[in-house]
């Protein structure tokens, strides 16, 4: 029999993430009233803002009719309309919970919140029970469900009334044993930009983990419709790798258009589509949306104040980003990875015997792509409060010719081959477009700290690469 004036109320279970609910009914002469789901009450209370998008009713006329045990890739939250229920659920994700059992009864004045991946089953107790599922995606065929055996041996589930008495469908007798299951995998990480600097070390940093897809510009291009490009209900987190960063081109007609197409209209498309699905945006952010006026480092809440056009749409994009609930903005510098970039330039240079003019008057700190992938995995892993990051390699402040002369004189080159100049008479002497730079590019690392990362010197990230490059040469 439903009881009557229960407060709101969560239970947790053995199984992580399944929580029981006592939900408050209120009855009188006429019958009885409740809220099943009540989002703000709900979720202040400790239930997972799942976002539902279908609601479905399953009525069994007899005492004993039993279904399941079947776990889908969404989440659900189950209770019972009318009639009384004796519920099982079993955990069936990869994990040292796998296996674990839970059951309990259910009637009208409670529910369970089922997290994705674990198994849900049911024996009616009474006749004409209406059992009800409230779940977070639409069904589908191409989906993967998982399903273990009712009379599995080692789940040891006291059914009130024995399966051979039971009322089951043919297709739920014939469900394997758990020890025939195949684990239900977490839901997947995607990587955009996968052939990137960044989006190679992604994979490097991802390279034990079976749940990550990766996608160049091909199979999803920002600056495209790619609204149906996956189904975006299979991913818990979309790490956007991607952007345009033809830093000094964005500033001609064609470069501005195709830098706001991308970092801009194609990030707002993006952050739609994770704030519809509940997905977690991380993305990357830059030291061009600061002017660089400022004597110290630059703080996570510093606001912005972009120079140029590439800077503008970095800005643009960040903003975007802080509309979806659950994003980090892993916020970056003067990015060195497996790709073209300053150092390997350099690099060329000093082997070809060419004594370069390098930019002494910008400062900053080298950020090694490993090691900004190595603090996206952990951001994410450490499931550390949402919001924006500053993440570069650590120690002393430099310019850009100083790093010129580092690595001359890591490659065995006289580094007073560089020549140190200002920006204002370097750029004088380039043809075309010159975007303008922020002076100050130092970020300060201190909340990210506070996260558990410790970034790694920057130098001594340099004479790894420097060295890894010349091996590679030296192979060749």
């Amino acid at each position: 029999m439903t009881e009557y004036g229960k407060a709101l109320r969560c239970s947790a279970t053995p199984i992580p993430g399944l929580t029981v609910w006592d939900l408050p009914v209120h009855g009188d002469n006429r019958g009885w009233f409740k809220e099943n789901w009540q989002r703000e009450k709900m979720v202040a209370a400790g239930l997972p803002d799942f976002g539902p998008v279908q609601n479905n009713v399953s009525f069994n006329d007899a005492v004993g009719t039993t279904r399941g045990i079947h776990a889908e890739p969404w989440d659900k939250l189950v209770s019972v309309a009318t009639g009384r229920v004796f519920g099982a659920w079993v955990d069936l994700r990869t994990g040292p919970s796998f296996g674990t059992v839970f059951t309990t009864e259910l009637d009208s004045s409670r529910a369970v919140f089922v997290p994705r991946g674990v198994g849900n089953a049911f024996q009616t107790l009474e006749a004409n029970t209406a059992y009800t599922y409230l779940v977070n995606d639409h069904y589908s065929p191409e989906a993967t469900y998982t399903s273990v055996s009712l009379a599995d041996g080692t789940l040891a589930i006291a059914w009130p009334i024995p399966l051979e008495t039971a009322e089951l469908s043919a297709k739920d007798r014939a469900h394997p044993s758990l020890t025939d299951v195949v684990p239900m995998l977490p839901r997947k990480t995607l990587v955009l930009g996968a052939n990137g600097q960044l989006g190679r070390a992604l994979r490097d940093v991802y390279d034990d983990v079976q749940y990550v897809d990766f996608a160049d510009r091909a199979e999803l291009d920002l600056a495209a419709d790619f609204d149906q490009a996956f189904r975006w209900r299979e991913y818990d987190t979309v790490i956007n790798a991607a952007a345009y960063t033809a830093v000094d081109s964005a500033e001609t007609p064609h470069g501005r258009a195709a830098a706001w197409a991308t970092n801009v209209v194609g990030v707002a498309a993006l952050a739609r589509i994770a704030t519809a699905h509940g997905l977690t945006l991380v993305h990357i952010s830059s030291d061009y949306v600061f002017d660089g006026t400022t004597e110290r480092a630059y703080r996570e809440d510093d606001p912005p104040a972009p120079l140029g056009v590439y800077g503008q749409t970095k800005a643009a994009g960040d903003q975007i980003v802080t509309t979806v609930p659950r994003h980090y903005i892993v916020r970056t510098s003067w990015v060195i990875g497996d790709g073209p970039n300053f150092v390997r330039t350099i690099l060329g240079l000093a082997e070809c015997g060419v004594n370069p003019s390098v930019v002494d008057d910008q400062f900053g700190r080298l950020t090694f792509a490993s090691e900004l992938a190595g603090a996206i995995r952990h951001l994410l892993e450490t499931c550390v409060p949402y919001g924006v990051y500053n993440v570069t390699g650590s120690g002393p402040v430099t310019s850009w010719a100083g790093i010129a002369r580092r690595v001359f004189a890591l490659a065995g080159h006289d580094p007073d081959r560089v020549t140190a100049v200002s920006a204002e008479r370097y750029f004088a002497s380039i043809a075309g477009p010159v975007a303008p730079r922020p002076r100050n590019s130092v970020l300060d690392l201190a909340k990210t700290y506070s996260a558990g990362y410790r970034a790694t010197d920057s130098d001594e990230m340099l004479v790894r690469y420097v060295s890894g490059v010349n091996q590679l040469r030296g192979q060749r």
